[in-house]
């Protein structure tokens, strides 16, 4: 790459000579050639906008060449998110546009078929509100009854990537990026890294099965290294990761090739092996032994915000935790609702595309089901799983979101062009790799200010749809303010949809779809061979 570039340059720049010298004075057109481009990939090499560039002199600029032609060859085309693809065309378009501040409007009306079953649009009012009245930073308080560091969070924030999942200039701009826009990373289940703390941008350390960062030797949780860690000032919360969307009921995965000395040292593991997280915590094994790790937690990092992150499964489950909750009277601050959609750099197919609930869907029933049992104002809810854009956010916001992550779109921000090479450590532009022949193309202190971008213009978005809708906060939307086309002729409310209930209405009253779910709930064990009752 960047030394191949040097070598093959020279080299032909000194054939090229000798040609001038013993062959014929006309090879001294080629020279100048030589040099110019020579010139060209020096230029490449050390500027710092383009990560490709940087790391592909000259021919990296055969890529913007391409994106040229991109509008003309796909004029008939648009990419759909069922084809295969992580984002559409035009989600990608706007996200790039976002993080480099450039033009974000777009010509020649929609470009979505608004016929097609599964179109999604809010509804405007004829008296919107004034977007320069409205509060441009909307925030959320996280933390309960039991919570002594409540923490003011953004309603968009950086989801749960790890280092070792992307490289440590990726990590460095997305946290510097943070401290800019006054929002949070998530660490993923990595444990925290000196990337991560370098620029003392808000943190919320995830802590996954495998207990990174606060591991005994044998792979159990150490509570010593964990309160080391949480009382840092920069932690500003701490999530139990119990199941990842991408592929829940799996443990995570870090290839071989991207299991570094580095990694290996921050993470307590052995360097250069395949690192597969068990797929469940021996820290506990019930929903009562969570609620009590999560009180544990609590009082271990004195007072600082707890939840737990999971993809929806059996429902009964959940409604399991919900039970040992009210009995324990322990509740997490906040819970993280994670789509079967949401990204991975590396999960087997079936578990990435068949297993687990849908964002919408599993942020409907977390929020019923906190709602109807009277635990809801304990709780916040955080979204994540490809919420990229301001209406996605307030989509979500509908179904009992009380804010959302963001991991592929902030990605893109800091330079991921979809080359889908994150689980070969081949990434072409530096993002998810441990290569450092390929990291040094993404330039920490550019793409800093690109994830602050992203971050702001969709926020801003948000709010101006909140305007446009004529609401003056996130707490007045509704379901019955998104609309969803069902067929050709039939369109409906989320309301209509995802039926919504009032709070406690569950304690009274068991609605008949949720029924069978409350039969097999059970405070004192997972799954369905331990069959209990509300009444336990």
């Amino acid at each position: 790459m960047r030394l191949n570039f040097i070598i093959i340059s020279l080299l032909s720049l000194t054939i090229t000579i000798l040609l001038t010298l013993y062959v014929s004075i006309y090879w001294l057109a080629t020279v100048a050639i030589t040099v110019v481009l020579f010139g060209i990939g020096l230029y490449d090499m050390f500027q710092e906008k383009h990560s490709i560039m940087r790391i592909y002199p000259l021919v990296g600029r055969l890529r913007f060449f391409m994106e040229e032609l991109r509008p003309k060859i796909y004029q008939y085309f648009i990419e759909s998110d069922i084809d295969g693809r992580p984002f559409n065309r035009i989600d990608r378009s706007t996200i790039y546009q976002r993080a480099k501040k450039e033009n974000d409007t777009m010509p020649f009306g929609t470009q979505l078929d608004v016929y097609t079953e599964g179109y999604e649009w809010v509804c405007h009012s004829m008296s919107p509100k004034d977007f320069n009245l409205l509060d441009q930073d909307p925030r959320v308080i996280i933390g309960n009854k039991d919570c002594k560091q409540p923490y003011s969070a953004s309603i968009y924030n950086v989801s749960a990537m790890s280092f070792g999942s992307l490289s440590s200039n990726a990590v460095e701009a997305m946290n510097a990026g943070a401290k800019i826009g006054g929002f949070a990373q998530n660490t993923g289940e990595g444990g925290l890294s000196p990337f991560h703390l370098k620029h003392g941008g808000d943190l919320i350390w995830q802590i996954g099965t495998g207990y990174f960062g606060c591991r005994t030797d044998d792979g159990n949780f150490n509570s010593t290294l964990f309160r080391e860690k949480a009382l840092l000032p920069e932690v500003k919360m701490i999530e139990i990761k119990i199941s990842q969307g991408a592929k829940p009921g799996h443990g995570g995965i870090l290839p071989a090739a991207k299991n570094t000395e580095e990694i290996a040292a921050i993470r307590n593991i052995k360097p250069h092996t395949l690192v597969a997280s068990p797929p469940f915590h021996n820290a506990f094994n019930s929903p009562k032994e969570l609620m009590r790790f999560i009180q544990r937690l609590k009082d271990l990092s004195d007072g600082k915000p707890i939840g737990f992150k999971l993809c929806i499964g059996h429902k009964s489950e959940f409604i399991g935790i919900c039970k040992a909750m009210i009995e324990l009277d322990i509740y997490p601050d906040f819970i993280t609702v994670d789509g079967s959609e949401g990204g991975t750099g590396a999960a087997p197919q079936e578990f990435s595309n068949y297993v687990g609930a849908p964002l919408l869907d599993g942020l409907d029933f977390a929020h019923n089901i906190l709602t109807g049992l009277n635990i809801r104002q304990h709780i916040k809810i955080i979204a994540s799983g490809k919420i990229t854009s301001g209406f996605h956010i307030m989509r979500a916001m509908a179904l009992g979101a009380d804010a959302c992550y963001s991991a592929r779109a902030m990605m893109m921000a800091v330079g991921c062009i979809q080359a889908l090479l994150c689980n070969t450590n081949k990434c072409p532009v530096g993002v998810a790799t441990q290569d450092p022949k390929l990291s040094v193309g993404l330039v920490v202190n550019d793409k800093k200010i690109r994830v602050a971008n992203f971050h702001k213009g969709t926020v801003h978005s948000f709010v101006e749809l909140l305007g446009a809708s004529g609401l003056d906060k996130k707490e007045n939307i509704t379901r019955a303010h998104i609309y969803r086309r069902i067929s050709f002729q039939s369109m409906l409310t989320y309301e209509e949809i995802f039926t919504s209930y009032k709070t406690g209405e569950f304690l009274t009253e068991i609605p008949e779809r949720y029924a069978v779910d409350f039969k097999y709930a059970n405070a004192n064990a997972w799954g369905f061979s331990n069959i209990g009752s509300w009444s336990e």
